[in-house]
């Protein structure tokens, strides 16, 4: 089957007084139908400039951007404003009309489409049903709240009867509680619709909350890719591991000692493996951070350990560890603090 989403070679420079910029360099990927999938980077990564090339909001200096099997670099300006009806986007700051009141926000797409106006205002309150807003459909963007305003925001993108969505740090202003529940609304929505969703993030538990599968960008490169519930589980590159372990959270001071990471799948890891290896060796460790994660359906695992300062010792530790076959291991040499 033919991708929703279909990115190659893709590169950005941008010409400034100092000279070019390389925001993105040589990036492909793909995203298939009905699936959400994650960029995710540090700030200055290239993640607002990627998603804007998918639109052409951004134009690619290089390469190809293909959605829903168009090759949208070869339309012309009638064809692409036609092809972007399709491709809905959320942002941070919601970019609502302030002079217009929830129902004529999620109206004004379908005015632009040409949609009579009885039809728009009842397709419009069947938009805010589905996002919990009914009861606010008289009430101004100053009146709501962050997260009531970008669930306006949401179904006036449903309005436009889009394939592909893509949030550009649509939950970056929000409070932990109300970004899970934007989040979940994304994932209802993903569900019923059949949408293909893109989100963008520099928040690793935004991507662990939702997307099937996720890219890493650093200074504009693709660094990695992969499922993320494997991305969490074994990440390969710096970056990655620098966002997975940032993620979580953190011991407030720690000294000397080797770190190891310890990832393991919930279902399979019924040893008690800090306690075993406690009692092989006759000496404590020290567990810096442990959590779960359902990712998927699947409950997977983490743990940074502190080994101690016996070199000899925490050397026969990590081969120790290294045998047993429900868990993976890694150094972890740049742990955030």
């Amino acid at each position: 089957m033919e991708p929703m989403i279909k990115v190659e070679h893709l590169s950005k420079v941008f010409s400034t007084s100092a000279g070019d910029v390389n925001a993105l360099t040589d990036v492909s990927f793909e995203v298939e139908k009905g699936e959400i999938f994650g960029i995710i980077g540090l700030s200055g990564a290239g993640k607002s400039t990627l998603v804007r090339c998918l639109n052409l909001l951004e134009r690619p200096s290089d390469g190809e951007v293909i959605v829903g099997g168009q090759k949208l670099l070869n339309l012309n300006a009638k064809e692409l404003r036609l092809a972007r009806r399709k491709i809905g986007m959320i942002f941070q700051h919601f970019n609502l009309l302030m002079q217009r009141n929830v129902l004529d926000n999620v109206c004004f797409p379908m005015e632009i489409a040409g949609i009579p106006k009885k039809e728009a205002k009842a397709k419009a309150m069947e938009y805010l049903k589905v996002v919990g807003l009914e009861s606010k459909a008289k009430a101004y963007p100053a009146q709501l709240s962050g997260g009531q305003k970008q669930r306006v925001a949401i179904a006036r993108v449903l309005a436009s009867n889009p394939e592909v969505l893509l949030c550009d740090e649509a939950t970056s202003a929000l409070d932990p509680e109300t970004t899970k529940s934007i989040l979940s609304l994304i994932k209802e929505i993903n569900i019923k619709y059949g949408l293909t969703v893109v989100v963008i993030t520099h928040e690793m538990t935004v991507i662990q909350e939702i997307c099937h599968k996720c890219i890493v960008l650093e200074s504009g490169k693709l660094i990695e890719q992969n499922d993320v519930s494997e991305l969490f589980s074994h990440p390969k590159t710096q970056a990655a591991k620098r966002l997975i372990f940032a993620a979580s959270p953190q011991v407030s001071s720690m000294t000397g000692g080797r770190l190891i990471r310890i990832g393991f799948d919930a279902h399979e890891a019924l040893e008690p493996i800090i306690g075993n290896l406690i009692l092989e060796f006759r000496t404590p460790v020290n567990i810096l951070q442990s959590e779960l994660k359902t990712l998927n359906g699947v409950t997977r695992g983490q743990m940074i350990v502190q080994l101690p300062d016996d070199s000899e010792k925490a050397e026969n530790m990590i081969k120790w560890l290294r045998n047993k076959k429900t868990i993976s291991i890694q150094e972890v040499v740049d742990y955030v603090i």
